[in-house]
């Protein structure tokens, strides 16, 4: 296997090693505070609204709202450490779906009347959560937004089941998610596109009234806003040519912009993808899933950022296309990511340790942290109006202020978001900007337990560092869940 973060007791050591697996990417060999003038605490200007430094925490998929969609105790617990986190730019606090088909889980937040006030509060408990440690008027350059999302291919309301709402039958994903090709009663058709693009506006009404200062149109990790942009074989004017398969995200952001004045928009995108990995058959066993390798494809191979002739490769050309569109339609900010976690997690997320639906890291995971870094630093380099968050930064672990610092030093991205981090160490934001030393004992080892737990039907959080998750119930029944899975793995 690949040297573990761990390995590295210094930044020389690292450096040397990501000259051969990373070159180029910048290493700080001092991390600053904001009084030393450190990168990540200069203020960034995001169209009319000045956010405080540049930390992000990224929106992540929540599996502990209540069956109707209402945050429950533990998602409040999450949005408060968000608001305690001292990043001053909260992407989103989690996916929010705008109707109850298009929920990932069934325990997700949507939309729905009944559940305004109760979202209202759930934002009211995070802005009072940085006003407890950061004063009152820290919330002047505190940006908060909500994602709305669709989640398409993998839709699953009402329990584990699919059902599924695709943008076209795709014939590498439709069998490995169970999805007949010749069954049609999945597609979208043309017809439903307007209504839920309704439905899009509806939920974005909702956030501008209770007070968030942007909505996410999202369009990443296989879900429905990003499929639209591979629908390379879908008739009609919701596929086809670059035009047609932009269309559903142009006129969704058209939509919110002229129902909601007031709020600002993003797009959190995945810049690239490619084909869906499996663990090698003929390494699995012993309990360890094999390295992690592609299912067999055809070509042209609809993909949105590669390659279509050789999908293994990236192609940012439509990317770069995309986002000069979006700045067109004064889109006032990205969140750039890539990849999914659902058939290629090793693209999406690198991690050293698989979830129990995954496989082995089949290269270094540094080499994916460097794959997103690059290309967003390519596309800051082609569009550099454009206000941009990058991905990937979890896996650097201890090294990880060294190289968030490096980049926004270097200009390659704006602002550095985290995601499965802050589930555990949510005060790294603030202890980094502080000059406090890093408390070791709750960084990411990237486990991958934060997706285990969910994608077996369990509530979010981090087992393995968290107290309040690790003295749950859950934690026991998570405990049974990965025996389990050794156990058939042996087999």
């Amino acid at each position: 296997m690949y040297p573990r973060i761990g390995h590295f007791r210094s930044v020389d050591q690292l450096r040397e090693h990501l000259a051969q697996v990373a070159p180029g990417l910048p290493l700080d060999e001092q991390v600053l505070s904001a009084s030393d003038g450190s990168p990540l605490a200069a203020p960034l200007l995001i169209g009319d609204f000045e956010v405080g430094n540049r930390w992000c925490i990224h929106p992540m998929e929540g599996w502990d709202a209540t069956p109707d969609g209402r945050p429950s105790e533990h998602t409040i617990r999450r949005w408060h450490n968000f608001g305690r986190s001292g990043a001053k730019f909260i992407w989103a606090g989690e996916a929010f779906a705008v109707l109850h088909e298009g929920r990932a889980n069934p325990h997700q937040l949507y939309y729905r009347p009944e559940n305004v006030e109760p979202m209202r509060q759930l934002l009211a408990a995070l802005r009072q959560a940085h006003a407890e440690r950061f004063g009152h008027r820290a919330l002047d350059s505190l940006l908060v937004g909500l994602q709305l999302t669709h989640s398409g291919r993998f839709c699953r309301p009402n329990s584990k089941a699919l059902e599924p709402r695709i943008a076209y039958h795709h014939p590498v994903l439709d069998p490995k998610f169970g999805i007949d090709p010749r069954d049609d009663r999945p597609l979208l058709r043309d017809e439903e596109i307007p209504r839920l693009i309704d439905d899009y506006v509806v939920a974005a009404k909702m956030a501008q009234a209770v007070g968030f200062h942007f909505v996410d149109v999202k369009a990443c990790h296989g879900y429905l806003g990003h499929e639209f942009l591979s629908a390379f074989d879908r008739p009609g004017p919701y596929g086809g040519s670059f035009e047609n398969r932009t269309r559903f995200m142009r006129e969704t952001i058209a939509a919110v912009r002229a129902e909601c004045p007031q709020l600002m928009i993003g797009v959190r995108l995945s810049l690239f993808d490619m084909p869906p990995f499996m663990p090698d058959p003929a390494k699995t066993g012993g309990g360890k899933f094999g390295p992690g390798i592609p299912h067999a494809y055809s070509t042209p191979y609809s993909g949105f950022g590669c390659n279509r002739m050789h999908p293994l490769e990236i192609d940012l050309s439509e990317p770069v296309r995309l986002i000069r569109m979006l700045c067109e339609q004064r889109v006032e900010m990205l969140n750039l990511t890539a990849g999914s976690p659902y058939y290629n997690p090793h693209i999406q997320r690198p991690a050293y340790y698989p979830p129990s639906d995954g496989y082995q890291p089949p290269e270094d995971p540094l080499v994916g942290c460097w794959r997103q870094i690059n290309a967003v630093r390519l596309l800051k380099e082609q569009v550099p109006e454009m206000p941009m968050v990058g991905t990937a930064y979890t896996y650097f672990q201890d090294y990880l202020p060294h190289v968030a610092q490096a980049v926004v030093r270097a200009g390659w991205v704006d602002s550095v978001g985290v995601g499965r981090l802050v589930l555990s160490y949510w005060d790294l934001p603030d202890d980094v900007l502080q000059g406090r030393p890093l408390q070791t004992k709750r960084i990411c080892r990237t486990f991958s337990d934060c997706t285990t737990a969910p994608r077996n039907g369990l509530i979010s959080g981090c087992y393995p560092l968290d107290h309040y998750y690790k003295e749950a119930a859950d934690a026991a029944k998570l405990k049974l869940v990965k025996t389990e899975l050794r156990e058939e793995l042996k087999s």
